[in-house]
C-alpha cells in the first residue's frame, strides 16, 4: 500500500549569523495528504468533471430529476436520493425496518455529499434532514447552491 505525499512549503525564522536579524527561510517538506486532498488529487488526475449532489426532501423526488436533467446537461456527475421515502413501498412496510433504512439512507446520503464537489438543494422547504445535510456540507467547505435561494437557513 503506498502512501501520497505532498510538498508543502512553510516559512520559517532563520539566522544567517549571530549578528544578522531575523529573516525568513522557505522550507519545504513532504507531509502526507490527508483523504479528501487524496480524493481530490484524483479527480482532477483523472479529468472528472464536477461532480454535483443533489439535496432536499424526497417530497420534490420530481423536480430533483428536473435538476439532474439539467446539471447533467451543464456536463456534470449527479448523485442524488435513489429512495423515495414519502410514497408506499414494501421496503418501508415494517416500521423499525423502515426506521433502520432511514439511517443507512442518510449515512450513504452523507458520503455522497463528501464525494460531490457541491450541493444543489431543491424545493422551497426545508426539513431537519436537508438542514442538517446543508450543515454538514458547509462544514466540510463544499459550497451549496438552491433551486429556491430563499429557503437558505443561513440566508
Amino acid at each position: 500500500m503506498s502512501t501520497s505525499f505532498a510538498i508543502r512549503r512553510s516559512w520559517t525564522p532563520s539566522f544567517s549569523s549571530p549578528q544578522a536579524p531575523l529573516g525568513l527561510h522557505h522550507q519545504s517538506y513532504a507531509q502526507p495528504l490527508t483523504p479528501e486532498e487524496k480524493l481530490a488529487d484524483a479527480k482532477k488526475q483523472l479529468r472528472l468533471p464536477r461532480i454535483v449532489v443533489i439535496c432536499g426532501s424526497t417530497r420534490f423526488m420530481a423536480e430533483m430529476t428536473q435538476a439532474d436533467l439539467r446539471e447533467t446537461k451543464a456536463g456534470k456527475i449527479v448523485v442524488k436520493p435513489g429512495c423515495d421515502m414519502k410514497s408506499p413501498h414494501e421496503l418501508r412496510s415494517d416500521p423499525a425496518e423502515a426506521e433502520a433504512l432511514k439511517v443507512r439512507l442518510d449515512d450513504l446520503h452523507r458520503s455522497k455529499i463528501r464525494l460531490a464537489d457541491e450541493v444543489l438543494v431543491v424545493g422551497d422547504y426545508i426539513g431537519d434532514s436537508t438542514r442538517a445535510e446543508i450543515a454538514y456540507a458547509r462544514s466540510l467547505g463544499k459550497p451549496v447552491r438552491f433551486t429556491h435561494p430563499e429557503v437558505d437557513p443561513d440566508a
